[in-house]
């Protein structure tokens, strides 16, 4: 497993890789990856840190698991790559979208140009193996991407924390409220949505002008 990320976590998570746990999972990640098909492609595991360095990292956006599909994950929570049509949670996005900002919805699901921002799509658990949703949960991931948060919520000020759904909700015991600004609303898949808890949480124009305050260029979503 390549964990050769940007030169700016790299620094950071150091002390992480050397961690028995992290070595474990390591080792479990190359079995599975050796026995079964997974997903994102190895190349692809730590996209989200390649694209969107801890210098530059303005916003955080966290996922579960990744898409288990043929073709879809490629690093980055709820983002898929060109070419692939978009899934019913990140249609629902778009729509807010649309409705926040007047932005039409764009002709790919692919959200590196947010990552590239200074957006850390950062799922909880990176990999998973196809057609098995939460197949590699529990092996070390978690406790690796809530040392990620946590380091985030020591190191920097006044990051703006989207957490949609229960899941992403709880990583908010995690963060320092005083530091940073944590938006929390329902989770953008249908079922969620359809209940009422997820359009008009206006979190992307909300999100801009708390960087707007910050003197920080937004983010063109």
């Amino acid at each position: 497993m390549n964990v050769d990320i940007h030169p700016s976590w790299k620094a950071l998570l150091a002390e992480e890789f050397d961690k028995p746990y992290f070595k474990d999972l390591v080792d479990f990640v190359k079995t599975e990856y050796t026995q079964h098909t997974c997903y994102p492609k190895g190349k692809d595991i730590f996209k989200a840190f390649d694209l969107c360095s801890f210098d530059d990292l303005k916003v955080v956006i966290i996922g579960q698991d990744p898409y288990h599909g043929p073709g879809q994950a490629h690093g980055l929570c709820f983002s898929v790559p060109n070419g692939v049509a978009p899934p019913p949670s990140l249609i629902n996005i778009y729509k807010e979208l649309e409705t926040d900002l007047s932005i039409s919805a764009p002709a790919n699901g692919n959200l590196e140009r947010w990552a590239e921002q200074g957006v850390l799509l950062l799922n909880a658990t990176l990999t998973v193996r196809a057609h098995q949703a939460g197949s590699h949960q529990g092996k070390g991931w978690e406790q690796f991407t809530d040392r990620v948060i946590e380091l985030i919520s020591e190191q920097k000020e006044n990051v703006v924390f989207l957490l949609w759904g229960g899941f992403a909700k709880k990583k908010a015991a995690k963060l320092n409220k005083q530091k940073h600004h944590i938006l929390t609303s329902g989770h953008p898949s249908p079922l969620s949505a359809n209940r009422g808890y997820w359009f008009g949480n206006q979190h992307f124009s909300k999100t801009n002008a708390l960087l707007q305050q910050q003197g920080l260029v937004p983010i063109q979503w």
